[in-house]
């Protein structure tokens, strides 16, 4: 499982960075008519997120994490700020889980 959460994490925060920046990038454009920046970062947003999805997917089926848990963590990076809590709550809930079948398969 630990395979799968250091992508997870890194790509929990690049994606929270890069939605922060898409938010900007909308306000310049709706607010001040400059669509040069949203050019740029929607499409790169797009595709890390995609990436994101895969990394979480992973994460949780490895871990075997229920389906609303699950969809839950992949909602998290459409929300901006969101996925840097999610992030948090999601390795300290993998690291203890991989803890307890460390501690699991060491006493059978």
């Amino acid at each position: 499982m630990r395979s799968a959460l250091k992508p997870f994490r890194i790509l929990a925060y690049i994606v929270g960075v890069m939605l922060l920046l898409l938010v900007v990038a909308m306000v310049l454009k709706y607010g001040l008519g400059q669509e040069g920046m949203i050019a740029i970062v929607a499409p790169v947003h797009g595709f890390l997120y995609a990436v994101y999805l895969l990394a979480a997917l992973n994460l949780g089926l490895k871990a075997r994490w229920s389906w609303i848990y699950i969809v839950g963590v992949l909602i998290a990076g459409t929300i901006p700020f969101l996925s840097f809590v999610i992030e948090r709550k999601v390795t300290a809930r993998a690291l203890a889980e991989d803890g307890a079948a460390a501690t699991a398969e060491g006493t059978a």
